[in-house]
């Protein structure tokens, strides 16, 4: 049984119309803050036992509480007021305003645009401002008469704000699901990061088809009376859309098989770097020149593809150069093995090795082989600094590195036989 305070406020001093909203909106000051001290209180301790929620709402955890709180508190007092009063009006403001900016920070929050998150947050504005003071059958009469005929239907303003503010709340949904979802499974043990992100792949598929399948069953869509109009649309869809589909079963499969892995290091065409991620259309490899190239999963499957790190993160460098014929091999040999091993990336199990490739045209080819482990820091600058090493090396000891002579002979014609 809702309490009397007519009996109350009418011991109010002063001009009652003038006074007693002035009361009540001083009630709902201290409400929130009273909320706002909570949720200072609170907020802390949620983000440490509820770290996942915290994470997906991106920082408005304390916001969200602050005006969830004062919600709820202004929701109490002004179910206890007189109805049909000015202070109830006032505090019938400040819980639509309370709601409003709750599914804001909320909509925010979970990325939603400014444009959708507006007409969204005025409509829960005046959605409980109605409700707390008359109902919502006026408003929603009143939406209900605006609208037009299309066919044998009927399209109001109430049914495209019913349909666009469900359209957006799913869309919330989805995203935070996904984060909630993507969040537990990225904390979880016993998985490598591949199965992870397949388990976040197939849950946000997943998840957009319950939420497709909930926005049919609320918006009340006759999914039979679309039975031709959809085949022919698939069908369509099917041709239209054959390598988007592609792509997105042949990321899966690269994911089921683990033959390409972020951070990987793979060589596909022109393309040279380490898998940054694998999208549901292309996988992102960045080069060792910053640019990140999108291939297209299909191409990973149907196009040859050196993936450095398939079983072993081990690689081999091989650096070819010549010295001199003239020059003390044994020591030449010496000073490339030494100029490998004193280089910081490369390693000392497998060992350096130098070998004596052949003779050429003016030089003794030689080859040197190193491995690192490190092949997405790229494997030019590990020619570059053993070559550095090896050029100061063969300076203090007078090894040679010829290069290219032509001798040109010329050929005189004995003046007698010119005559």
């Amino acid at each position: 049984m809702t309490p009397d305070f007519s009996s109350l406020l009418a011991l109010v001093p002063g001009d009652a119309e003038i006074v007693q909203p002035l009361i009540a909106l001083g009630i709902a000051l201290l409400l929130h803050l009273a909320a706002t001290a909570a949720a200072r209180v609170v907020a802390p301790r949620l983000r440490e036992k509820a770290a996942i929620l915290s994470e997906a709402l991106a920082g408005r955890l304390r916001a969200m509480l602050r005006y969830g709180l004062s919600a709820l508190f202004i929701g109490f007092a002004t179910a206890l007021w007189p109805v049909d009063t000015a202070p109830h009006l006032v505090l019938g403001i400040a819980l639509g305003l309370s709601v409003a900016l709750l599914a804001a920070h909320g909509l925010r929050a979970l990325a939603i645009p400014v444009w959708a998150v507006a007409p969204l947050a005025l409509l829960l504005f005046v959605t409980t401002l109605s409700g707390t003071n008359g109902g919502l059958t006026p408003v929603g009469t009143m939406l209900d008469a605006i609208g037009i005929g299309l066919g044998k239907r009927r399209v109001t303003l109430l049914g495209l704000i019913t349909m666009a503010a469900i359209c957006v709340a799913l869309f919330a949904m989805v995203r935070l699901a996904n984060r909630l979802i993507g969040g537990s499974i990225a904390r979880a043990d016993g998985f490598d990061p591949t199965q992870k992100l397949l388990a976040q792949k197939l849950a946000a598929i997943a998840v957009v088809i319950a939420a497709f399948f909930i926005g049919v069953d609320l918006l009340g869509i006759d999914l039979t009376a679309f039975a031709v109009f959809s085949g022919a649309l698939g069908l369509a869809v099917g041709f239209g859309l054959q390598k988007t589909f592609g792509n997105l079963i042949a990321g899966i499969i690269l994911l089921m098989d683990r033959s390409i892995k972020p951070g990987d290091v793979i060589v596909v065409g022109d393309s040279f770097g380490w898998v940054n991620k694998i999208g549901v259309r292309a996988v992102s490899v960045i080069t060792r020149d910053g640019k990140e190239h999108l291939i297209p999963n299909e191409n990973l499957m149907t196009q040859e593809v050196e993936n450095w790190s398939y079983s072993d993160r081990n690689v081999r460098v091989r650096i070819t150069l010549g010295v001199g014929f003239d020059s003390d091999l044994p020591l030449a040999q010496q000073l490339m093995l030494r100029a490998a091993q004193e280089s910081h990336r490369v390693l000392d199990m497998p060992s350096p090795t130098v070998r004596l490739t052949g003779f050429g045209e003016n030089r003794v080819e030689h080859e040197i082989l190193v491995w690192i482990s490190d092949p997405e820091e790229g494997v030019g600058n590990v020619r570059s600094d053993v070559l550095n090493r090896l050029w100061l090396l063969f300076r203090d000891n007078g090894i040679t590195i010829p290069y290219p002579q032509r001798v040109i002979h010329a050929i005189r014609e004995d003046a007698s036989l010119a005559q």
